[in-house]
């Protein structure tokens, strides 16, 4: 592990930290911007020296972490005079700067967007109403919570500026060229419910010699470069060995001896040096075959990023399929709703001309039943009073004719 500073120092060589309310954590191979608590902080790293290269390679790696809705912005500045002109500040709190600036966050809720703007000092970002709109490109990816550091790679030609994410372009242009004199800087800003950005690495290599910008690591030339010496002395033939070690390592056993034939001290000495660098030997070929999975580990996360990519692309691109179906099923919908609404009318407008004709019909036949009733009950009722006025009559001239028989006969006396 590389150290970014001395041992015991609380600064790093060649670069100015600042931080509000609190200056940025330093650690001994990260340097924390924001922490997970408290929310609304803020940090920075200011490169001392400038840029004077035309054509170069920017390295960054970076981690966020935080809770579920975690929020904040990371910020990778090429600005000038950026430890004055751009301070602590972020893309949205930042005024007048000449220069580039990159930024992630959760931009409307994409779950991970990197953003490029550009300034030549005439626009004050704080002052506009909407800084999302001056973006000249962007893409997608998942920033939070991996668990690993996250690579940006910044890179200028004598043809094109281009930034990679994760070893995938991001976004390119042939009309953008930066001019020298700028300073490279990082700066983030975490939210009230916030997120901790932390920062591994920050690399320039020049087209020229390759060399390590600001030294805040080796560069990648140096690395390989020792690591090759330390190869060459590791496969370098010690002392009094007794079989040179082949191109696999594991195949190098040193047999068994009988401990009595080591009588003298130069060959017990001689038989553990062996026996050591015969282990310190599967150790290495052990840590080879670990970075070499690492490496495959990493392709495929970034492959499965990619696909993960894809198909959110293909996703967002049906998503006006998608749209027109459900407008034209809207539309289905309400023709379907008007046709309902009219059925109604009219079957209203049906019932109520049956009712009025019921009526009618039924008053008609009510009308005309009630006159041959009164018609025939008139006549009846005649019939029935002279009958019974005939039968009275009938009956008092019976009696009368009954009283005048009893009384015209004589009466017997005794």
């Amino acid at each position: 592990m590389h150290r970014i500073s001395p041992e015991g120092s609380r600064s790093v060589p060649n670069f100015s930290l600042q931080g509000r309310p609190t200056l940025p954590e330093l650690l001994s191979d990260r340097i924390i911007l924001t922490p997970v608590h408290p929310g609304n902080q803020r940090g920075a790293i200011w490169a001392d020296k400038t840029l004077q290269q035309s054509t170069w390679i920017a390295d960054v790696e970076f981690r966020a972490n935080g809770p579920e809705r975690g929020g904040g912005n990371f910020n990778i500045w090429l600005v000038k005079d950026g430890s004055h002109a751009v301070g602590t500040n972020s893309v949205y709190s930042v005024g007048r700067f000449e220069g580039l600036v990159l930024v992630i966050d959760q931009h409307g809720g994409s779950g991970g967007m990197l953003r490029g703007f550009l300034n030549d000092g005439s626009i004050d970002y704080s002052s506009t109403r909407d800084v999302d709109n001056l973006a000249f490109g962007h893409c997608r990816f998942a920033y939070r919570n991996l668990g690993r550091p996250t690579q940006i790679k910044l890179r200028q030609t004598e043809t094109k500026f281009s930034v990679e994410v994760a070893g995938r372009m991001c976004f390119e242009s042939d009309k953008i060229r930066l001019p020298s004199g700028y300073n490279f800087g990082v700066t983030a800003s975490s939210a009230d419910n916030p997120d901790s950005f932390e920062v591994f690495k920050l690399v320039v290599l020049t087209g020229e010699n390759s060399h390590e910008y600001a030294g805040m690591y080796q560069t990648q030339q140096q690395a390989q470069q020792q690591q090759q010496q330390q190869q060459t002395q590791q496969q370098q033939p010690p002392v009094q060995r007794r079989q040179i070690i082949p191109d696999d390592p594991y195949d190098n056993i040193i047999p068994d001896e009988d401990p009595d034939k080591i009588v003298s001290s130069k060959a017990q000495f001689a038989d553990l040096h062996n026996r050591i660098q015969s282990v310190n030997h599967h150790l290495s070929t052990i840590f080879r075959s670990m970075a070499q999975n690492a490496a495959i580990l990493e392709q495929r996360h970034s492959e499965t990023s990619q696909l993960i990519s894809d198909i959110k692309g293909l996703l967002s691109s049906n998503n006006h399929v998608v749209s027109e179906r459900l407008r034209s099923l809207e539309n289905k919908i309400q023709e379907l709703d008007r046709q309902i609404t009219q059925l109604q009318s009219e079957f209203h407008a049906r019932i109520g001309a049956s009712e009025n004709a019921i009526m009618m019909h039924v008053s008609d036949r009510h009308a005309a039943l009630a006159g041959d009733v009164r018609e025939h009950t008139s006549s009846g009722y005649m019939r029935l009073l002279i009958i019974l006025l005939g039968g009275q009559a009938a009956m008092a001239g019976g009696y009368f004719y009954y009283k005048k028989k009893r009384m015209a006969v004589p009466k017997k006396y005794l």
